[in-house]
């Protein structure tokens, strides 16, 4: 299974920690970043990839993601 690469930019530390601790609770493969500057970088199965992205989204992160 393949898996996905997301990049996001948040407002603000609060939200990129949000982000994080809902990314872990999908079983994110990998979660790091520069949470106090709004940074995050996830990967994840493709399997929840759409959930992740969604949920990032709500959350209002910026997103940009990779294949590998």
């Amino acid at each position: 299974m393949s898996q996905i690469e997301i990049q996001a930019k948040f407002e603000g530390e609060g939200a990129a920690q949000e982000a994080l601790h809902k990314l872990q609770a999908l079983r994110a493969v990998e979660v790091n970043g520069l949470f106090d500057s709004g940074l995050l970088t996830a990967t994840v199965d493709e399997s929840v990839a759409e959930r992740a992205l969604h949920l990032i989204q709500q959350i209002g992160g910026d997103v940009n993601t990779t294949v590998t």
